[in-house]
């Protein structure tokens, strides 16, 4: 059956991304609830700051948005595909980390995050607007 064809597939995944972007980026979408970010959050905290400038298994994540991705100085467990991305001049924008979000693994294959993804728009809109707000100058 041609829905089956990769080419298709790969087109109804593009289509399904550009959807999940427009929701987030339009004005009719809900604000951000930067109190259910927190609660989000917690699913990161294990492995990521947002209070201090200090390392755990994954880097900090103050100041993520508009920062060079894999440039936390002193966090030296990136994976190469994190350090290619910023070597690359790739940068954390809101609609970057919202694909990322979504998909690790396919936003920038290879690299050594062990997480799924958020599913949910909401909550991935949500989160981004807690990174921000509890980063400096966001």
């Amino acid at each position: 059956m041609f829905w089956r064809d990769a080419g298709v597939l790969s087109c109804a995944a593009g289509l399904v991304r550009a959807a999940l972007f427009l929701t987030l980026t339009t004005a009719s979408a809900s604000p951000a609830d930067i109190a259910a970010g927190e609660q989000i959050f917690r699913k990161c905290a294990p492995c990521h700051n947002i209070t201090s400038n200090g390392n755990r298994m994954g880097p900090h994540l103050m100041g993520i948005v508009g920062r060079e991705i894999g440039s936390v100085p002193d966090f030296r467990s990136y994976s190469q595909a994190m350090k290619s991305a910023g070597q690359e001049g790739r940068v954390w924008t809101e609609d970057l980390l919202a694909e990322f979000l979504y998909s690790p693994r396919r936003t920038i294959p290879g690299n050594s995050m062990r997480f799924l993804g958020l599913w949910s728009d909401e909550d991935i809109r949500n989160l981004i607007a807690y990174l921000k707000s509890a980063s400096p100058h966001q």
